[in-house]
């Protein structure tokens, strides 16, 4: 694995912990570090990181303080 690619994901915990837990791609990376968006974007997808899943999440939130404002009525 290439210098930059390692310092890209050991400057991410979040990277780095998905790397320490599916060391599958160690291999992967070492043969193509090009492939690191693709690990990032397998990350996202296993951590609900993605704009759409954060969205879903703030109005889960959001539906939840409503209900919760309905019953102090």
């Amino acid at each position: 694995m290439n210098l930059t690619t390692q310092n890209r994901i050991f400057s991410d915990e979040i990277l780095h912990r998905y790397l320490w837990e599916n060391s599958y791609w160690y291999k992967i990376l070492n043969r193509n570090p090009n492939m690191l968006d693709n690990m990032i974007q397998e990350m996202k997808d296993k951590y609900k990181l993605n704009t759409s899943d954060k969205l879903e999440r703030l109005s889960d939130r959001l539906s939840m303080i409503e209900s919760l404002l309905e019953v102090l009525k």
